[in-house]
């Protein structure tokens, strides 16, 4: 069974947007091995998606679940900077820890490591996040490096608090540095091209 979830899992595009009704890709990847869901819940992925999940399982491709949402191309969440208030809770609802800030202090995000789950825009109380094309699609290396940094997102959770989710993991576990393990000048640079990207999409 293990060996299935993590072919199922390999094809997901590790966006960890819940969409699927599960708590991120795996979790879903799971219920799918065990038959308890059907693989057609994926909006992010769509019908090439499906029709790999489909060969996986040996059963026919379905239509996407309309109740999940629908499949679109690829969007980022672009940060309007002259209203952010710098509350984090952006930051704390992003599965990849796409969002650079800190409290009191203007957020932005990190346009490469987006998976446009749409997972900030609600948690915001001034409304000053939203979703933008990419202008490029969603790649199985972008899949890759989403999934490692939901892993490590999680692992740095598990280290301060038993829970990685619900309130109690937003409140006391969930407050990353601004860059993990980087220089002081790597931060400043990665923040300042954030912000230039954004004050470029804006114009």
């Amino acid at each position: 069974m293990s060996s299935l979830t993590d072919a199922l899992d390999a094809v997901l595009p590790q966006t960890q947007c819940g969409q699927c009704g599960f708590d991120g890709c795996r979790p879903y990847a799971q219920a799918m091995a065990e038959g308890r869901a059907n693989l057609n819940r994926c909006p992010p992925g769509g019908p090439d998606t499906i029709q790999a999940l489909a060969n996986l399982l040996g059963k026919p491709a379905q239509p996407l679940d309309p109740a999940c949402g629908t499949h679109q191309p690829f969007r980022v969440a672009l940060i309007d900077e002259e209203h952010c208030i710098g509350c984090t809770l952006c930051i704390q609802a992003c599965p990849v820890d796409a969002i650079l800030g800190a409290n009191q202090c203007m957020h932005t995000i990190i346009e490469t490591d987006c998976t446009g789950c749409e997972l900030c825009v609600a948690p915001c109380p001034v409304d000053c996040i939203t979703m933008v094309p990419a202008e490029r699609s969603w790649t199985p290396a972008d899949a890759q490096a989403a999934r490692q940094h939901y892993q490590a997102r999680n692992t740095r959770l598990q280290a301060r608090h038993a829970e990685t989710r619900g309130l109690a993991a937003r409140t006391l576990a969930n407050k990353p540095a601004l860059v993990p393990d980087a220089t002081e000048h790597d931060k400043q640079d990665r923040i300042a091209q954030a912000l230039a990207r954004a004050r470029a999409r804006r114009s």
